[in-house]
């Protein structure tokens, strides 16, 4: 794998985690979180049709590991599960 496709996995999985905490009502939307976290929301739903594109900020995982109990492993890694600890 390339940095960019390993990069664009890590944004896959964050959009999924998204997705995932959307579907099990913890957040309204996307909405709901850009607003929360000041991120330009335009500039997810760019990301979300190009993962490739570099406007990802790593801080947003850290908020979605602070904020919403999602594995950093698992983010970064693909290995665990969703929301485990490793």
């Amino acid at each position: 794998m390339t940095q960019a496709s390993d990069s664009a996995a890590i944004v896959r999985r964050f959009f999924l985690a998204l997705d995932t905490l959307k579907d099990t009502k913890v957040i309204h939307g996307l909405t709901n979180f850009t607003d929360e976290h000041g991120i330009n929301r335009r500039n997810l739903y760019q990301l979300r049709k190009d993962p490739e594109r570099r406007i990802f900020q790593v801080c947003w995982l850290a908020y979605l590991v602070k904020d919403y109990g999602v594995s950093p492993s698992w983010l970064l890694t693909g290995n665990g599960n969703i929301f485990g600890k490793t």
